[in-house]
């Protein structure tokens, strides 16, 4: 425990200038956008020039750029995010009440792409080139090809408007109805978690075979031990290294799927409050809400690399 303790620290040291970047990358592309906080704060009031000039000098918009990013982090680091500049409310506050919905999309996706890949992965590697192999890779093959909002639509189509077991659309509160919750989330986390599940099962399939076909394996089953116990102790740790690796980079694809899968299925979660701060001229909301997901993005990778060396002993030595 030691040594993870000790590799843990360091790769949460790595995590602050990889912070101040992102931060600094979010805040120059804001400012050299066409994004305009002072118009955006008035918009609809036809403001003079003048009241413009005020409002950008009273908010330190007219300030030199390393001024403005000092702020800006200073502000981050006691929670103040900016306010909306069309709700005039806290944008923490706003990302507060979208975040959970997105976060809840994204895990319960990661979850279905990671029993999905692992089971029809191992099964696919244990019939290798037998008819249960033969269906998985096509069926795997077909779901790496097709569009996460094409599936979506489908869903819709025929498991919710033509059958009616899942919502089309809306957000229950899992305080107010657990059933109702799970039917909400379940068609946009399965839309979301397909081609990723898709792409898991080739991965975790090709890394299977590769353990099978080792001479641990076929010395630990001719000694007798069961193959399932061999499979499940020793060939699955050392195979889910490379998936795990995936895994951990497709969580960016999730978060973004997020705001398209919200879309369609008419979420109230950070991909929503994205696209309506972007479509009615919020700077502070685009501002607040790219940074969360990169923040997460980057939290989410450190929780992947502690992953890593609690499944393989060995990075650990070599850490």
């Amino acid at each position: 425990m030691a040594a993870i303790a000790r590799i843990l620290a360091r790769r949460i040291a790595l995590l602050v200038p990889l912070l101040l970047g992102v931060i600094l990358f979010v805040f120059l592309v804001m400012r050299f956008s066409d994004a305009d906080p002072a118009s955006a704060f008035f918009q609809g009031a036809n403001p003079t020039p003048e009241q413009l000039h005020e409002f950008r000098e009273e908010n330190g918009l007219l300030d030199p750029l390393p001024v403005r990013y000092m702020a800006f982090v200073g502000d981050l680091l006691q929670g103040d995010m900016g306010t909306s500049a069309l709700r005039r409310t806290p944008v923490f506050d706003e990302i507060s009440t979208a975040l959970p919905l997105t976060l809840q999309l994204t895990f319960m996706g990661l979850a279905i792409a990671l029993v999905l890949g692992t089971v029809l992965g191992v099964t696919a590697a244990i019939y290798r080139d037998r008819m249960p192999d033969q269906v998985i890779r096509v069926v795997s093959l077909v779901g790496v090809a097709a569009p996460g909002f094409w599936l979506a639509l489908l869903m819709i189509q025929y498991l919710s408007v033509g059958a009616g077991w899942f919502d089309s659309g809306g957000y229950v509160n899992p305080n107010d109805s657990f059933s109702g919750w799970l039917k909400s989330m379940t068609l946009p986390a399965f839309s979301l978690s397909l081609p990723i599940a898709a792409q898991l099962t080739r991965i975790v399939r090709t890394a299977v075979v590769e353990e099978l076909d080792k001479d641990y394996v076929r010395t630990a089953i001719g000694s007798g031990l069961p193959p399932v116990v061999v499979v499940g102790r020793n060939v699955l740790r050392n195979a889910l290294i490379n998936p795990l690796t995936v895994l951990g980079l497709r969580v960016g694809y999730l978060l973004g799927g997020a705001v398209v899968t919200e879309q369609i299925f008419a979420l109230p979660g950070m991909g929503t409050l994205m696209i309506d701060a972007v479509k009615n001229g919020d700077p502070a909301v685009v501002q607040g809400a790219v940074l969360t997901a990169a923040v997460g993005f980057l939290v989410i990778n450190l929780v992947i690399d502690i992953l890593y060396l609690l499944v393989n002993p060995r990075l650990r030595s070599a850490a």
